[in-house]
């Protein structure tokens, strides 16, 4: 198995909904943020090559949208999906399958894109479009709060590509590659856990979004359940401090990976490491 960091870009967010209720002379300690109180997040995603498949978890914003519908997202950053899969020695048609941790323009924009007669079709033809039945219900008919979060255009038109396949049970969707739920952010979000080597690594998705998220009670506004949330991350953490899973993090632009413990207080980041750095350790 291949694990490669596909960088789709970066976005600005407001510090205050990242982390919620928590003051910011908090979590200002723990993420930084401009004058405008803006945090810049990242949009990591990551390709599994393993045997035939080649499986993308996320693809980012995409290029579907005009420029006022990012106005207040501020993208930045080199980063880009398909510069990003050439850099790594990929192009969109060896894409087996693209997982959705679910379906917020930011974490699946570039999964279609407008062809030269402006229609819009798969970005990646030969692969199969993984959701979760619960996202799919919720993200096609949204409620008026995620409305903004899920234009139509990214997703009511993977039923046109006949390769949407929805997922209903946690479990293991490939050799090595499983699926958890996690509800509280939105219903029906996927949390892959890899089986590296010896390791379990965790793609976060908007669970844990970034290392500041990591103490129980920093959770951010955008989360819809954040009694939900709150349980779901105590449950993930304790089990990443027990069997010494490896965090990572979508959304962190600083820290990629991290381990965690439990201290007197609670769970706590052990030690954050790059991505390199875990594929060194980890190999």
């Amino acid at each position: 198995m291949e694990l490669h960091v596909i960088d789709c870009g970066n976005m600005m967010v407001d510090g205050g909904a990242l982390f919620g209720v928590i003051p910011k002379t908090m979590w200002l300690k723990k993420y930084p943020a401009d004058e405008l109180n803006r945090c810049n997040i990242s949009m990591r995603c990551l390709l599994v090559a393993d045997g035939d498949r080649r499986i993308l978890i996320d693809t980012g914003t995409g290029k579907k949208q005009d420029e006022a519908f990012f106005k207040y997202d501020y993208l930045n950053g080199e980063g880009e999906l398909m510069k990003s899969l050439a850099k790594e020695g990929f192009a969109p048609e060896d894409i087996t399958d693209v997982v959705h941790t679910h379906l917020h323009f930011d974490h699946c924009g570039g999964t279609l894109k407008k062809d030269n007669k402006g229609d819009i079709v798969s970005a990646f033809p030969n692969a199969d479009l993984w959701v979760s039945r619960m996202q799919w219900e919720w993200a096609s008919k949204p409620n008026r709060r995620e409305a903004p979060a899920y234009p139509p255009e990214n997703i009511l038109p993977m039923v046109e590509t006949g390769r949407l396949r929805w997922i209903e049970e946690e479990g293991e969707l490939f050799p090595g590659f499983y699926i958890l739920f996690a509800h509280g952010h939105t219903r029906g979000q996927m949390i892959p856990v890899i089986q590296y080597h010896n390791v379990q690594l965790v793609y976060c998705a908007d669970l844990i979004p970034t290392m500041a998220n990591v103490p129980l009670s920093f959770i951010s506004a955008y989360d819809l359940f954040q009694l939900d949330v709150l349980d779901e991350k105590e449950k993930l953490l304790e089990a990443a401090a027990e069997h010494q899973m490896v965090l990572f993090f979508e959304h962190d632009l600083q820290t990629e990976c991290c381990t965690v413990e439990k201290g007197a207080k609670g769970i706590v980041v052990k030690e954050s490491f790059s991505f390199d750095v875990f594929k060194q350790r980890y190999h």
